[in-house]
């Protein structure tokens, strides 16, 4: 879940390279119907990740009913671990916000949900603070991922975030492409958010 912009879709598609590599049956939901071409997206990185995506041919179709879909295709399929890329949203529209509850609501009619991350943008600032405790209300964090980590923000609202939410960071975005995400070790986090000058 996340703001637009925050590359929760590449985010996607790169955690599922990780859960791949550990010998996990991956299934992408493409329940970002809102976006043009969104599904298409994820469905070029399950491609290079050699992992299926379910998704609807109906731009604007239900996210919830496309969520459900996917993890009724990995029951069926015995996968591992499915993955579902939600639409961006500000967190103060009520109405985007109530069809993010929605997704959640109808995909735990079918299996529990072991993890809701936030997709936050290194560069988002102070601002990600209000984001995430807004995303927190609606669906239960159960971490973060920062992404555009090598920009020029460092990752310094890590720190701010963790703070308030008590969210661990799962994993860093540190550049584009499939192997972009990496655990964040407590060194990386340190040397990211606190550079030292040279």
């Amino acid at each position: 879940v996340g703001l637009d912009g925050a590359r929760k879709t590449p985010a996607v598609g790169q955690l599922a390279r990780v859960l791949v590599a550990r010998d996990q049956d991956v299934v992408l939901g493409a329940a970002d119907t809102f976006r043009a071409a969104a599904a298409d997206q994820l469905q070029t990185w399950g491609e290079r990740v050699g992992v299926p995506t379910i998704r609807s041919d109906r731009e604007g179709a239900d996210p919830a009913a496309v969520a459900f879909d996917a993890v009724k295709a990995a029951i069926e399929m015995e996968a591992d671990v499915v993955l579902i890329d939600t639409a961006g949203r500000l967190h103060n529209k009520v109405g985007l916000m109530d069809e993010l509850g929605k997704v959640k609501r109808v995909v735990e009619k079918l299996s529990p949900i072991d993890e809701v991350l936030l997709v936050l943008d290194a560069t988002t600032g102070q601002n990600g603070l209000r984001h995430a405790e807004a995303f927190g209300e609606v669906v239960r964090l159960t971490g973060i991922v920062l992404t555009t980590l090598d920009g020029p923000a460092q990752g310094g609202i890590v720190v701010a975030v963790q703070r308030k939410l008590g969210d661990p960071v799962h994993l860093f975005g540190l550049r584009q492409g499939p192997t972009a995400l990496a655990p964040p070790g407590p060194a990386a986090v340190v040397a990211r958010a606190l550079p030292c000058p040279t």
